[in-house]
């Protein structure tokens, strides 16, 4: 039997390629999100192109009761989930803490960090019962220091950061490894979501310098995900080479 990864959010992005990456290597994917449409676009390419089995979940990772019931729906051979990829999350706009925005703030954290827990809580569960697993959590090198104006977000992956490190000290005895990829600038649609759709404005986001791409980070989920059972890769840092830290960048190459 293929092992099994579910991956959040793997309608886009990260979150889609990483689902890419996993069936080409011959795992059975799981994947959610909220666009059904984009689900069903990608479970048939993965199935016809790699010779898988695909899941697609479709609900909203920030309410509880649609998370809970997504898991507890599943029979018993997807129950035994080998890799879980907690990647859903987003940014929304750029302001002072005087000028947040109420609304903002919570989907932000209800989505980067309760809808983290709440998956989380559910597949550690069953990995416990399968004897092993890996939980990856995807934050970001937002997780790790602050810019201007990202304040809330940068909260929200600070969490991540934590919340990691303590996983990890709950379930090693359990046989579960627990991982972080923290990602500095990927060119995906977490601009254009940030800015409400503006294009334009989420374009000059990666003008200038070649940001990381989706599979490259997808490619450090899997090689993060393919140690032998004796390793835990703690934490992954992955950075474009033109950018230093998490606001200053080399925009001339």
């Amino acid at each position: 039997m293929n092992k099994i990864v579910l991956i959040t959010g793997a309608t886009s992005g990260i979150g889609k390629a990483s689902a890419v990456k996993f069936a080409k290597n011959s795992f059975d994917v799981i994947i959610t999100g909220r666009r059904k449409d984009r689900l069903e676009n990608l479970k048939e390419e993965l199935e016809s192109k790699h010779n898988v089995q695909v899941l697609t979940l479709c609900f909203d990772i920030q309410k509880k009761g649609e998370v809970v019931k997504a898991v507890e729906k599943l029979d018993n051979n997807w129950k035994k989930i080998d890799v879980l990829v907690n990647n859903a999350g987003l940014a929304l706009a750029l302001s002072p803490i005087q000028k947040g925005d109420f609304d903002n703030w919570d989907t932000m954290i209800d989505t980067n960090l309760k809808g983290l827990l709440y998956m989380s809580k559910l597949v550690s569960s069953l990995m416990i019962e399968n004897g092993s697993g890996h939980i990856i959590n995807i934050g970001s090198i937002a997780g790790k220091e602050a810019y201007p104006n990202g304040n809330v977000y940068c909260a929200t992956k600070h969490a991540v950061e934590g919340l990691t490190k303590a996983m990890r000290l709950d379930l090693f005895k359990d046989g579960i490894r627990v991982s972080q990829i923290a990602p500095g600038a990927v060119e995906t649609e977490f601009s254009e979501v940030r800015f409400r759709g503006d294009k334009e404005t989420a374009d000059k986001v990666y003008k200038g310098y070649t940001p990381l791409t989706a599979m490259d980070v997808a490619e450090s989920i899997y090689f993060v995900a393919s140690r032998p059972d004796h390793v835990n890769i703690n934490d992954l840092l992955i950075m474009p080479m033109a950018q230093a830290n998490a606001s200053t960048f080399d925009k001339n190459h």
